[in-house]
């Protein structure tokens, strides 16, 4: 079966969508992921499924997601599909139409609770907006899943229809050689067993608002001994860059930029310390079930996460973090001091990490994502013989 699924970003550091991708194809089904082109995008890499980037004038805004759902509308009803996955609201109203045109059914998969988000909460016309398309196009989904269990739940009474939970776990880690790792700043590789080195406090992900960023900056003050390595980019990355030379942290805050999903484990391998840190500024973010978690617990690295329902829930049945229960910057010093310096806590995170990993990947996950598409084109092709 042919299925398309679609996002708007660039496609090339969304490990969801290609692990989701990869296993679509494996499982014998023809796929096309189709995302944005940006004027630096960077060349994709070989997968086992099509890609297709579609070029946009506009970069942000209302102007972009117009002229990105139009383009993306035309294209999908000039193309052959048995099925249609929108990712998140910004390309659920194309998907919805064209599918609706082709006769063909349309998933829906919620990466985050989109109208809860900080850039849409602080924005109520914007967010009324969003909110009008959610409520129009979710109950015309044929079948909707998101990234945990209560999100699902706070989706399912919200909209009226059922979420699955697809959990955003990795696949089990397997570490690059040093020698191959393409990382972006070679010279600031230290080992984790290097005990004279600076110790790595690494947060991966997007440089964007209610990250708690400027805290774990801030935070880097009064922590010797350690480095802070900010892997990503986003919205504030200027800003946060602005902040570390005013607060004379150059030599403690390292920017490594865009990394390749293939890069990340051997850079994750480093760290002595993760970071996901999250401000209860939204829904979404409160019942968030990011990606990095998991990519930590693979790594066998004890990270630092919010006292936030599903990493809550996460601790309670594997203790593999340290739970902080606001973003003050006090706080945060605190849970890093004791990763540093309490051995035996640290060490018992660390063993949980690698017993947890055998359980929390995508090996796992597969199974019930490859279940409801079988279901999805079964009961689609039952239908068209009646």
């Amino acid at each position: 079966m042919k299925i398309i699924l679609t996002v708007t970003n660039d496609l090339a550091y969304d490990q969801r969508m290609m692990r989701i991708c990869g296993s679509l194809a494996a499982a014998g089904h023809e796929v096309e992921l189709v995302g944005r082109l940006r004027p630096g995008s960077p060349l994709l890499p070989e997968m086992p499924y099509r890609q297709t980037r579609l070029p946009c004038y506009f970069e942000k805004g209302k102007l972009f997601y117009t002229e990105y759902d139009l383009r993306l509308l035309i294209w999908l009803f000039f193309r052959r599909f048995d099925a249609l996955c929108a990712v998140d609201l910004d390309t659920i109203l194309p998907c919805l139409w064209a599918g609706w045109w082709h006769r063909k059914p349309c998933v829906y998969d919620a990466h985050e609770y989109f109208t809860e988000v900080p850039e849409v909460v602080r924005r109520p016309r914007v967010r009324r907006i969003w909110e009008r398309v959610a409520r129009y196009a979710i109950p015309r989904m044929k079948r909707c899943y998101t990234v945990g269990d209560c999100l699902a739940e706070v989706l399912s009474e919200c909209y009226g229809v059922p979420f699955t939970s697809i959990r955003n776990v990795p696949l089990p880690f397997v570490p690059l050689n040093s020698s191959s790792a393409e990382s972006p700043n070679a010279e600031l590789e230290f080992s984790r067993a290097k005990d004279s080195a600076p110790k790595i406090i690494l947060y991966q992900g997007a440089l964007n608002e209610g990250r708690g960023l400027e805290t774990a900056i801030e935070a880097m003050q009064e922590i010797e001994g350690t480095v802070l390595w900010l892997a990503g980019e986003g919205d504030l990355s200027t800003e946060l860059r602005e902040k570390v030379k005013q607060l004379s942290l150059t030599q403690k805050v390292h920017f490594l930029g865009f990394v390749l999903p293939k890069a990340l484990p051997e850079i994750t391998a480093q760290a002595w310390i993760g970071l996901n840190l999250l401000e209860n500024k939204g829904l979404s973010y409160y019942y968030s079930l990011a990606n990095k978690a998991f990519d930590y617990i693979q790594a066998g690295l004890p990270s630092i996460q919010m006292d936030f329902p599903e990493y809550r829930k996460l601790n309670e049945d594997w203790q593999v973090f340290e739970l902080v229960a606001d973003l003050e910057v006090e706080t945060l010093r605190q849970a890093i001091r004791k990763l540093l310096h309490d051995a035996p806590h640290y060490q018992k995170l660390q063993e949980n990490c690698q017993k947890a990993a055998a359980i929390l990947n995508w090996e796992q996950e597969e199974f019930k994502l490859l279940a409801i598409y079988e279901e999805i084109f079964s009961s689609h092709n039952n239908n068209a013989n009646l």
